[in-house]
């Protein structure tokens, strides 16, 4: 069974004529029968509930009195809260509309259904405040951004660094709460931003930046909603959003973790994809170098002078060790370097991953020194270690002496600056699979 809050069933519509246009008739409405209902707890967990409808041929919207609704003819909702909740089925064919409704009973509360990490990232968790506040990054590159169809990344247009001030957006708030999974969105100003082609929505409105700064007061007390499903979607109820408003209420999730929330979403109309990369407020994301919370404990430079290593190897090679420089000359006479053999497969390689966030914004150059046997290619690659099929940008650059230490300086430019990198990772003899040896020493970034 999939772990959501609630997930949406395939919605099961048949048996429903087309009109044809010289019978006005719309036939016969639902009766009582149709909109009667079962359901039973999942296997899985007693708070877990399965419902199905007894017709099976009928469009169904359920609300299951605890804020969330669905539709389909099966459908499972969630209870973490012990209580009694009023669950009401609305069946509709073309004649019109008819409901029932059952109470039932979650005799005892199960906090672990909070537990899941989308969700304690979320709010915070049980165990935390439960409640999280989260802005948009303003001054990170790619805070707001625009791609083509079938991407994950802004690859059109990213927004700057405080690039939309003014607008109505940056002193947005908006608040995430564990308990009854309640949303607000706070405008502060009473102004909001939305896409030029909506601003007829929203009287009073006026352009600016080349979208719409529109009046939106406070929205308090929405519901919030993630669905883990093929795409992970955060889905928020009523006229509330995130960003700049596009007409859609529903995001997919790139990226979800403490200090970091990355979004996609779609415009009304179709076509490109948006972007919005939030963070709590009160988080600084970092201005080079590394900040926030990664995943790792190294920190830029990696020099290799303790002796000491934090880094995973893949691909068949053994493992890596910090050695007595070979070559002591030259550009490099550092005492000790990092080895690496390769391994037998194409793409062999090791990874180093950061106690903090690297910002590309400023600093877009990875440089280290390389040792190599041959001259030929090393990929250099940087990647969210979270979300690291997502989020990652690579390059290839190319080792042009052999048996002394060379500059290797990987341009990261083009990398989205949406996204949050933690990890780096290094593939020398980058299509090769001769077991051969190279060294790397002062990794850093400029």
């Amino acid at each position: 069974m999939k772990n959501a809050l609630f997930i949406l069933s395939a919605l099961a519509i048949g048996g429903i004529a087309s009109c044809k246009k010289y019978n006005p008739q719309l036939g016969d409405p639902p009766t009582a029968a149709d909109a009667t209902f079962t359901y039973q707890e999942s296997a899985a967990n007693a708070n877990i509930i399965e419902f199905s409808s007894t017709n099976q041929d009928i469009m169904c919207l359920w609300d299951f009195g605890n804020g969330l609704t669905a539709k389909g003819n099966k459908v499972t909702a969630t209870y973490p809260n012990m209580g009694n909740y009023e669950v009401t089925l609305t069946v509709f064919n073309k004649g019109g509309s008819a409901s029932s409704t059952q109470t039932i009973t979650i005799a005892q509360s199960d906090p672990t259904l909070l537990n899941s990490p989308l969700i304690v990232d979320l709010t915070g968790g049980a165990a935390g405040p439960g409640s999280k506040t989260w802005v948009i990054d303003s001054l990170s590159s790619g805070h707001i951004g625009v791609g083509s169809p079938g991407l994950n990344w802004p690859n059109w247009w990213e927004a700057g660094p405080m690039d939309k001030v003014g607008v109505g957006m940056y002193d947005d708030r908006y608040t995430f709460y564990l308990t009854n999974f309640q949303f607000d969105m706070v405008t502060t100003d009473g102004q909001a931003y939305v896409h030029n082609s909506l601003a007829a929505q929203f009287p009073g409105s006026y352009e600016n930046a080349t979208d719409y700064t529109a009046p939106h007061p406070d929205q308090l007390g929405e519901i919030w909603t993630i669905v883990e499903d093929t795409d992970t979607t955060l889905i928020l109820s009523g006229n509330t959003w995130l960003g700049m408003y596009t007409g859609v209420h529903e995001w997919r999730i790139l990226t979800l973790n403490d200090t970091c929330m990355y979004l996609q979403y779609d415009h009304h109309e179709g076509g490109l994809h948006w972007y919005v990369k939030l963070i709590p407020e009160g988080f600084v994301a970092g201005g080079g170098g590394s900040s926030g919370s990664g995943n790792g404990t190294n920190t830029l430079p990696l020099d290799f002078e303790s002796g000491t290593i934090d880094v995973t190897e893949f691909g068949g090679g053994p493992a890596l060790q910090v050695v007595t420089n070979p070559d002591a000359n030259g550009i490099n006479t550092s005492a000790n370097v990092c080895e690496f053999t390769h391994g037998y497969e194409t793409w062999a390689g090791f990874f180093f991953d950061m106690n903090g966030f690297l910002d590309f914004s400023t600093n877009t150059n990875i440089e280290f020194k390389m040792y190599a046997p041959t001259t030929g290619t090393v990929r250099v690659k940087i990647e969210n270690s979270q979300n690291s099929n997502v989020e990652f940008y690579e390059t290839d650059v190319n080792i042009t002496q052999a048996g002394t230490w060379e500059l290797i300086t990987a341009d990261l430019s083009q990398a989205p600056g949406a996204y949050s990198y933690d990890r780096i990772v290094l593939f020398p003899g980058w299509g090769t699979t001769t077991p051969d040896v190279y060294y790397v020493d002062d990794i850093t970034q400029n």
